[in-house]
């Protein structure tokens, strides 16, 4: 009993030991392009720490350029999350941070989405690494081209992902029926051959079963 419960107590250990050792992994996925009037549209921008052990300062600016061609400041993080402060009024109170308290997703969204956010976003991120007294700094750019729709276009992907959805399920569901239909088959044979045997015995006269057969002399 003490040699189960030390395995035990050991097995916890290690497991504590392993989820603390567990680090998120970080994913550089794509931006959707395709927003839809009246909705919440999340501008995805990733920029994955290579070396997390080296502490790092990160500055983000998030830019629009509109259709005619203008490059202006909508958003940016500093040591916190702001708007300019001479941003302009058409994107006050529209834009939320959605980043990661790592820094790492530094993606925004924009409220109430209408026919004028179509356009070019970028996402500019700078980091700035110190270690000891080596200083290096990165700058990554993301480009989202916006397209406002007034209703969502049906995704092709997810239509396929549906229709295969509905396949297989029907799939399972034959299968399923088929191995209760075996089963059965297979109990009910199972129980006509007790039945079988059990009349069988019952047709062998008493005398023959109390004496099955004459005994041996040596």
């Amino acid at each position: 009993m003490a040699t189960h419960t030390r395995l035990v107590l050991h097995l916890l250990l290690l497991f504590i030991f392993a989820v603390q050792e567990v680090r998120l992994v970080c994913v550089d996925v794509a931006s959707d392009t395709e927003a839809v009037v009246g909705r919440v549209m999340k501008l995805t921008c990733i920029y994955c720490m290579k070396r997390e052990e080296i502490s790092a300062e990160t500055k983000v600016d998030w830019f629009f350029i509109g259709e005619d061609k203008r490059k202006v400041l909508i958003y940016q993080y500093d040591r916190e999350p702001q708007m300019p402060k001479d941003v302009e009024m058409y994107w006050k109170g529209r834009l939320t941070w959605k980043g990661s308290q790592d820094l790492q997703d530094i993606s925004i969204s924009i409220l109430n989405v209408t026919l004028n956010d179509s356009g070019i976003y970028e996402c500019k991120v700078s980091r700035f690494f110190e270690f000891n007294s080596f200083k290096h700094s990165t700058t990554k750019n993301t480009t989202i081209d916006l397209k406002v729709k007034m209703k969502a276009s049906r995704d092709t992907t997810a239509l396929y992902s549906e229709i295969m959805m509905y396949v297989l399920l029907v799939f399972l569901t034959f299968w399923l029926l088929v191995e209760m239909i075996y089963c059965y088959r297979k109990i009910s044979k199972s129980e006509e051959q007790v039945q079988d045997t059990a009349t069988d015995y019952l047709a062998i006269p008493s005398e023959n079963k109390e004496n099955p057969g004459p005994a041996v002399t040596e």
